[in-house]
C-alpha cells in the first residue's frame, strides 16, 4: 500500500501542477496522501517532516534565489542584457542569426542572470531577428532553449545557477566541480544543439518557410506571457524568478556600452573562482565546527558561500555602473527581491514532499531499486535525478529530492569505491537538466509564451536541442567519468 501511496501522491501533483494549480497546496497534499496509504501520522508529517525539510531548504539556499533574482533584474533594468544580446547580434550579423541569440543566451545566464530575465529580453530581440533573418519563428524557443537552459545550467564549470549549487552541501564541492568534463559536456550540448538547428533552417529554406505570420507583436506575447497566471505557477518551480515582477520596475532609457554591461558578468566569474580556490581554502573555518555554527566543515557551506559573494560583488558592480541610469533603482531592487519569493518557496514544497517520500517505508523500496540499476552509482544516480526532475517538472526540486533521500548514500558508495565527489556532483547537475524539460516544464511553458509558439510547433525543437542534446552529454560524461574518474 506505501508503494501505491507513492505514485497516488505523485500522480496527484503532476496532474494539477500541470493544470496551473499551485505547488505551494499540491505539495503538502500529495506527501499526506502518501502518508496515509502508509498508516503515517499526518499532522507529525505534514509538521515535523514536510515542514522541517522545507525550511531547511530555505535556509540553506534562499541568499542564492535573492541574489540571483536581484541580480538578474538589475541587470535588465540597466539595459546590460539588452546591450549583450544587441552586440552579439550586431557582431553575427542576420546570417548567424541562430547562433547570436544561443551564445547571447549563453553569455548572460553563465554570469548569473536568471533565466526567465534571460527569456522576456532575449525573445523580443530574437524575434526581431529571426524575421529579418527568414528564419522560421518556431525554431526560436529551442534557440533560446539552447543558449539558456543547458550548458550553461548545468554543464559549465562555475556556473551559478542554484542547478549548480544545490550538489555542494551533499558532496562537499564547488561550483567547479569536475571541471573537464563539464567543459566537454558542454561542447557536446552546443554542437549538436547548433547542428540540429542549422538543419531544421536548412530544411526550412527549401522548402521556402519564412518567419511566418505575425499574429501579434513580441512585446505583446513577452506582457501576456508575464501575466499569465498558469505560466506563473508553473515557471515557479522551473527557475528561481517570479515571472509577475518581471514588468514591476521601470527600465533605463538607455543601454550602457558593451564593456561596462558586460563587467558585472565578469566579476561573478572572477569572484566565484577567487573565493572557491585562493580565498576560503585560506580562510580559518575551524569554528564552523562548534555547535552554535552549524558543527560543519567548510566543504558543506564553502560552495554556496562562493557563489554568495560572487553575485553580491556584481550588484555592486552593475548598480556603481548604472545608479544613474536606471530611473526607479527601488523599485528595481523591490521587485528583484520580491520575485525570489514564490520560486524557493515553490521548490521548497517539493523538498517537503520528497522528504514526506523518502521517510516512508516503503521508500526502502524505490531506494534499493535505484541502487540496484546496472552500470554502477552514476548511472543510477543519473537515472535517479533525471526521473524526479521529469516527474516534478523542476531540474531543482527533483535534484535536491534525490540528494536529500540519496545523497549520503552516494557518499558512502563514493568513499567505499575511491570515486572524487565531484564526478557525482556534475553527473547529478547533468541529469537534472535533461527530462525537466517534458512539456508540463514551467521553463517550457513560459518560454514558448514569450516567444508567441505553440507545444505543437515549437516543442519538437526544444526536444532536440534541450534533452537529447543533454543526455548524449550525460552519457559521455558517465563513460569518461568511469574509465578515466574525475578531471
Amino acid at each position: 500500500m506505501g508503494l501505491i501511496g507513492i505514485l497516488v501522491g505523485l500522480a496527484v501533483l503532476i496532474f494539477l501542477a500541470f493544470r496551473g494549480s499551485s505547488i505551494l497546496i499540491l505539495a503538502p497534499i500529495a506527501g499526506l496522501i502518501a502518508a496515509a496509504f502508509s498508516g503515517e501520522p499526518l499532522l507529525a508529517s505534514w509538521t515535523q517532516t514536510f515542514m522541517r525539510n522545507a525550511a531547511d531548504f530555505v535556509a540553506q539556499f534562499f541568499p542564492l534565489f535573492l541574489l540571483g533574482a536581484l541580480f538578474g533584474k538589475l541587470m535588465e533594468d540597466s539595459g546590460s542584457v539588452t546591450s549583450i544580446a544587441d552586440y552579439m547580434t550586431k557582431k553575427l550579423g542576420a546570417e548567424r542569426a541562430i547562433l547570436a541569440v544561443v551564445l547571447a543566451g549563453a553569455i548572460v545566464t553563465y554570469g548569473g542572470v536568471s533565466l526567465f530575465v534571460a527569456f522576456f529580453v532575449l525573445a523580443p530581440m530574437g524575434i526581431a531577428l529571426f524575421r529579418s533573418a527568414g528564419v522560421p519563428r518556431r525554431l526560436m524557443p529551442a534557440a533560446i532553449a539552447l543558449g539558456t537552459s543547458t550548458f550553461t545550467m548545468s554543464a559549465m564549470p562555475g556556473t551559478p545557477s542554484i542547478q549548480n549549487a544545490i550538489p555542494m552541501p551533499f558532496f562537499g564541492t564547488t561550483p567547479f566541480a569536475a571541471p573537464g568534463l563539464g567543459i566537454i559536456a558542454s561542447l557536446i550540448m552546443l554542437a549538436f544543439g547548433m547542428w540540429w538547428l542549422k538543419r531544421r533552417e536548412s530544411s526550412a529554406r527549401a522548402a521556402g518557410e519564412g518567419f511566418g505570420a505575425i499574429t501579434e507583436p513580441a512585446e505583446e506575447s513577452a506582457e501576456e506571457a508575464a501575466e499569465n497566471p498558469i505560466v506563473r505557477e508553473r515557471a515557479t518551480t522551473a527557475g528561481p524568478f517570479d515571472p509577475a515582477e518581471i514588468h514591476r520596475s521601470e527600465a533605463a532609457a538607455k543601454n550602457p556600452p558593451i564593456l561596462l554591461a558586460a563587467l558585472p558578468i565578469v566579476v561573478v566569474i572572477v569572484v566565484n573562482l577567487l573565493m572557491s580556490f585562493a580565498i576560503l581554502p585560506r580562510m580559518d573555518t575551524s569554528f564552523l565546527a562548534k555547535p552554535e555554527w552549524g558543527g560543519v566543515g567548510l566543504s558543506a557551506v564553502g560552495g554556496v558561500w562562493s557563489v554568495i559573494v560572487a553575485l553580491t560583488a556584481a550588484i555592486i558592480a552593475v548598480i556603481a555602473i548604472n545608479f544613474r541610469s536606471v530611473p526607479e533603482l527601488r523599485a528595481t531592487m523591490t521587485a528583484g527581491a520580491n520575485a525570489s519569493v514564490l520560486p524557493i518557496l515553490s521548490v521548497a514544497s517539493l523538498v517537503g514532499f520528497g522528504a514526506i517520500v523518502a521517510a516512508l517505508p516503503a521508500f526502502a523500496d524505490v531506494r534499493d531499486w535505484v541502487l540496484g540499476i546496472g552500470g554502477g552509482p552514476l548511472v543510477s544516480l543519473a537515472v535517479a535525478t533525471n526521473i524526479l526532475a521529469a516527474l516534478t517538472g523542476s531540474a531543482s526540486g527533483g535534484l535536491t529530492i534525490a540528494l536529500d533521500a540519496l545523497g549520503p548514500t552516494y557518499m558512502k558508495i563514493a568513499a567505499e569505491i575511491g570515486m572524487d565527489p565531484a564526478l557525482m556532483h556534475r553527473v547529478a547537475v547533468i541529469g537534472s537538466g535533461t527530462l525537466d524539460s517534458l512539456p508540463h516544464n514551467g521553463a517550457v511553458v513560459t518560454l514558448l509564451s514569450v516567444c508567441g509558439v505553440t507545444h505543437k510547433e515549437g516543442y519538437l525543437d526544444i526536444v532536440m536541442a534541450a534533452v537529447v542534446g543533454a543526455l548524449v552529454a550525460l552519457a559521455a560524461v558517465i563513460v569518461l567519468g568511469t574509465l578515466a574518474g574525475s578531471f
